[in-house]
């Protein structure tokens, strides 16, 4: 049986999943890729389980694709063709999801990177859309990617497949923070404890709200938020919460030490 390339962990409400396949780079394999959809499910189906922070090992997040089984594999045969269900199971993931990269990313990896709601970086790390350089499209990340870019930025860096650094990944969208290797552990804890304080109802509905398409008219859309605002003030995680506010306290949902 071969060795584990996803590891899975949960404390303290985080689940943290790490690529460890540093022999590739943390390529897209298909071992890799079923082992990580797995552990998303697993994740995704656990309630202790608040955050979920995709980790790796290794100098490098993730590759992307692994090359070596993409080679003379027919269009039916792609691993491509398994992974937008992993990138959908991040961007929809009602849990907030964490990207921690201690290095670069590239093409498909920088999709997961996208898919994540939160993205922290090295400042020494770099990204690039490398698919056409390879005489390939990066049209499975576009679906994560562009609602993230700058669009003068998407078709300079889509069309190029230049490498660009931490700095302008931030500036552009991509990422939320850019921080040096030895701060990287305690940002990904800030922001992993600021999401443990949310109720996890209120977080999933959120996350679908910013998923939305704005109705076409503004009152229409007033109307759906309002529904949405006033039945979270009379549910039972907002009262907790407005009663814990009240009381000085920490809403029941919030990890114990």
């Amino acid at each position: 049986m071969a060795d584990e390339l996803v590891h899975y962990e949960v404390s303290r409400g985080v689940a943290r999943i790490t690529l460890d396949s540093p022999h590739n780079r943390n390529a897209l394999s298909r071992q890799l890729r079923g082992e990580l959809r797995d552990h998303l499910s697993a994740a995704l189906a656990d309630d202790a389980v608040r955050v979920i922070v995709l980790d790796h090992t290794g100098p490098v997040f993730c590759a992307g694709m692994d090359l070596k089984e993409a080679g003379g594999a027919s269009s039916g045969d792609q691993g491509v063709n398994e992974f937008p269900a992993i990138l959908e199971q991040i961007w929809t993931s009602p849990k907030p999801v964490v990207a921690k990269l201690a290095g670069p990313a590239r093409a498909g990896g920088v999709g997961i990177v996208a898919a994540a709601d939160i993205a922290i970086a090295v400042s020494d790390a770099t990204f690039a859309f490398t698919e056409v350089r390879i005489g390939v499209v990066p049209a499975i990340i576009s679906v994560t990617v562009l609602p993230r870019l700058l669009p003068r930025a998407a078709h300079e860096l889509f069309l190029t497949g230049e490498s660009f650094d931490a700095e302008r990944a931030v500036q552009i969208g991509l990422i939320n923070s850019a921080v040096p290797a030895e701060r990287l552990d305690a940002e990904v804890d800030r922001y992993t404890g600021m999401l443990a304080l949310g109720g996890p109802l209120a977080l999933a509905a959120t996350k679908e709200m910013l998923r939305r398409t704005p109705a076409a008219d503004l009152s229409t859309d007033f109307e759906e938020m309002l529904k949405l605002s006033a039945g979270f003030f009379a549910s039972p995680e907002g009262q907790e919460g407005i009663t814990a506010f009240a009381q000085k306290r920490k809403p029941n949902w919030v990890p114990q030490d």
